[in-house]
């Protein structure tokens, strides 16, 4: 459904080298990358915003890289929500339908499945400066939707949205996407969004895509070292593979798989490491003594860093396993690794 083929932009110290992006009909497709990667320029390049250098854009089978953004078919929503301030919210949904040549009964009942479906008929009179983020939002994402585009842009829709609303409109995209025949492709930093919204997605770092699949293997089976740390994999070390294990250091880890011969280093996420209290390791591969060198909150979850032979481990434990496991500076454990959790690159 979207398509570009070796796109080029220089937006002043900023360029954007050969992307070459492929998001398949009705997907919902994230785009991730650290702020100033080259993610939002993407965006505004496929809705016909930000003038292409060199490349090509396709929606199906359609070129567009030379349209007027009108005539894209493109729908975008910002996460500053972009709402006409004079404008009250059923002027705002219904504002691009005369632009689209959609006749009053058809935008009446698609006004009326949109404000049911995201919960804001009550809000149609009422004007954006009375609205809380997360209505402002909702309205943005009919507006955006009310035309029928054939595809979705968002970039980052819940960054500016209270916390205790953000799970309400991720719920509200996530239906949208469910019922309607709309392509996804939404720009975001935050890894449970992806995780929860997302078929696939694409990694881009300094104006180019660095690896691009399937959420979990982004995140589970990253491509580089540069990935491997944006996507929080934290334990990284340069290894030796033989004979169907890693020695890292002085620790012998043995692996699940055979390892490709051009690999040279091994990655684990923090949270596929478990931390035991066990007098001795029990019978199994994988365990090692280690010490505790610091415990802090990262939110709903405890950061351990241990020291385990002369490398530095992070792993990440519940509350209640800092309690229980009596998890403090200087506290002797064992740390376990499931083979399955191992990736190298």
């Amino acid at each position: 459904m979207i398509r570009t083929e070796e796109l080029n932009i220089r937006l002043l110290d900023f360029s954007l080298r050969n992307v070459n992006l492929s998001v398949q009909e009705n997907e919902f497709f994230v785009l991730m990358g650290p702020t100033g990667a080259g993610k939002t320029v993407i965006l505004e390049a496929i809705a016909g915003l930000i003038q292409v250098d060199g490349g090509r854009i396709f929606i199906g089978e359609r070129e567009i890289t030379g349209q007027p953004s009108e005539k894209r078919g493109v729908g975008i929503v910002y996460q500053d929500h972009a709402l006409f301030p004079h404008l009250d919210v059923m002027g705002n949904i219904t504002y691009g339908l005369r632009y689209h040549g959609i006749e009053e009964k058809k935008g009446q009942t698609r006004l009326n499945e949109l404000t049911q479906l995201l919960g804001i008929r009550h809000l149609l009179t009422r004007l954006p400066i009375h609205l809380s983020g997360g209505e402002k939002q909702r309205v943005a994402l009919a507006r955006a939707l009310i035309v029928r585009p054939h595809v979705l842009l968002l970039d980052e829709p819940l960054s500016a949205i209270d916390p205790g609303f953000r799970e309400e409109i991720r719920a509200a995209i996530k239906t949208l996407h469910q019922t309607t025949q709309t392509t996804f492709l939404m720009v975001t930093h935050d890894f449970g969004e992806a995780l929860s919204l997302a078929d696939r997605g694409a990694i881009i770092q300094q104006g180019e895509i660095a690896q691009t699949g399937a959420i979990q293997d982004l995140f589970h089976r990253p491509a580089s070292m540069a990935v491997a740390e944006f996507v929080g994999m934290k334990n990284i070390f340069e290894a030796r593979f033989e004979n169907g294990a890693a020695h890292v250091g002085s620790l012998r880890v043995e692996l699940g798989s055979p390892v490709n011969p051009g690999h040279r280093y091994l990655a684990i996420r923090p949270e596929d490491i478990t931390i035991r209290r066990n007098s001795s390791p029990p019978e199994r591969s994988n365990c090692f003594h280690a010490v505790v060198t610091s415990v802090a909150g990262q939110g709903f979850a405890y950061e351990v860093q241990l020291k385990c032979g002369e490398l530095a481990v992070k792993t990440m434990v519940s509350k209640r396993a800092i309690v229980d496991l009596e998890l403090r500076e200087g506290a002797t454990v064992f740390i376990s690794i499931d083979t399955a959790a191992i990736h190298t690159f």
